[in-house]
């Protein structure tokens, strides 16, 4: 079971560039967004299954957020390259330097032998579901060609923002003291 949980890690880092060449390149919208559903349900079922299943492992906990950094990047690059709108360019690099910096915190938290400072907190999921749910909405307003639900996407994605930035701050104040 442990090796199945890794597997669908690894599922989500190798769909992860597809879902930006489907869509990106391609145009293969509808299929663009089952993939991605298809990894970001991934994302869901290996944490389930390694807690359900007791399988929890090292390796697992290191690449389990990097995949989920993988997957966000292609994905708002994915909407970066098809809306090709400053402002919406501007919350997936503001998103995008939050993945970086928590990054850099965790390397340096565990390069201090402090593995438990900067785990991941709830505010941290509920900005990774948020995330994943405002780019399903996106990828869904793409297929469908529907103004509205685009609007409603940059919507989700500017409050995936700030969840992504106080929870950024969180565990700069977590790091820090």
């Amino acid at each position: 079971m442990r090796a199945f949980v890794l597997y669908l890690t690894y599922l989500r880092i190798a769909l992860s560039p597809l879902v930006f060449i489907l869509i990106a390149f391609l145009d293969y919208l509808y299929l663009g967004l089952f993939v991605f559903v298809i990894a970001a349900m991934s994302d869901f079922f290996d944490g389930f299954l390694a807690r359900k299943f007791s399988v929890e492992s090292e390796l697992g906990e290191v690449l389990d957020p990097i995949a989920d950094k993988i997957l966000t990047l292609f994905a708002l690059l994915t909407i970066i390259t098809y809306t090709n709108d400053i402002y919406i360019t501007f919350i997936c690099a503001l998103i995008i330097s939050r993945e970086f910096w928590v990054s850099g915190l965790r390397i340096a938290s565990n390069s201090n032998q402090n593995t438990q400072t900067l785990k991941v907190s709830y505010l941290g999921k509920l900005k990774t579901a948020f995330q994943f749910f405002s780019v399903f909405t996106y990828f869904f307003s793409f297929a469908i060609n529907n103004s509205l639900i685009n609007f409603l996407a940059t919507f989700l994605l500017f409050l995936s923002m700030l969840l992504g930035l106080k929870s950024g701050l969180d565990y700069s104040k977590k790091f820090f003291s």
